[in-house]
């Protein structure tokens, strides 16, 4: 059995380094329920317009979902404008692969690792899984494993921009100054916007893959609209990749981790979703 809303597991979180270099140690936020498992691994990739957030950003989304029997990694990784973009995204990439070679450290199984990403951490997420073979993305060697590549078997998006070039246009015309700072930041230039499109990546025809995604999104967002991520489901679908895309009405940007109907509706959908792609294991608890 997946992930089972139904019942909740006592969860265990600490703190462990998964990478380290001359920059610096970067931290992954282990959140580990407790029983006999294993338990399916989930990567988790914070928001923050590129450019803020840690491993601690969406705790109670992380917490919530992990007693639900999943084990979660919430990392840190390089952010601009010190380390500008690509250097996250191979954080992300090494993070996948770090996450599949050590999973039974943590009682987990990541032979079908799923990656969860927030707002700009959706688009980390969406990109990495689309290019996880990218050899800009995949420069980090993993000298335990160094066969493993950053593939994942699905992808959840929660408010995700899968259009930075989209995003930032519709930053200059509503006067987000920061966004629009901070999207130059990361990308450098509107080429860089563009080619770090997962929605471009789509629309110009490139090789990707195309794992399963599900895109929660509110109505009010004033981040991102629900017709851009109308418009990536419609070129996912397009393509033959599968995509599950939920509205929900009157509600702003990062609207999960509150006890109301719409997170559990949100809650809802996520564990349906990775209890689809998890159909055919069986989980011992």
């Amino acid at each position: 059995m997946a992930a089972d809303s139904a019942q909740e597991l006592e969860v265990k979180a600490f703190d462990i380094e998964y990478r380290g270099d001359a920059d610096g140690v970067w931290l992954a936020r282990i959140f580990q329920p407790q029983g006999p498992g294993p338990f399916p691994a989930l990567l988790q990739v914070h928001g923050g317009a590129w450019f803020s957030g840690d491993r601690m950003s969406n705790e109670s989304m992380n917490e919530a979902l992990a007693a639900t029997g999943m084990v979660i990694a919430s990392i840190d990784f390089r952010t601009p404008p010190e380390h500008p973009y690509p250097a996250s995204l191979a954080d992300v990439n090494y993070a996948s692969r770090w996450l599949k070679a050590h999973a039974a450290d943590f009682n987990a199984d990541a032979s079908r690792l799923g990656v969860r990403g927030a707002s700009s951490g959706g688009h980390l997420a969406m990109l990495s899984a689309m290019r996880p073979r990218d050899p800009r993305y995949a420069a980090l060697p993993l000298p335990e494993d160094p066969e493993l590549d950053a593939s994942v078997a699905y992808v959840i998006g929660c408010w995700p921009i899968l259009d930075p070039y989209a995003r930032y246009s519709f930053a200059q015309e509503t006067g987000r100054q920061q966004l629009v700072t901070r999207t130059e930041g990361m990308f450098g230039n509107q080429e860089g916007m563009q080619e770090a499109s997962p929605q471009l990546i789509l629309d110009r025809g490139e090789t990707a893959e195309l794992p399963p995604v599900l895109i929660l999104q509110g109505t009010d967002d004033q981040n991102v609209t629900p017709a851009m991520q109308e418009r990536f489901a419609a070129s996912y679908r397009a393509r033959g990749g599968d995509v599950q895309l939920e509205i929900f009405p009157g509600m702003p940007h990062g609207f999960m981790g509150k006890n109301d109907a719409a997170n559990e509706r949100a809650m809802k959908h996520t564990t349906e979703f990775i209890a689809r792609q998890l159909k055919d294991r069986i989980i011992v608890r």
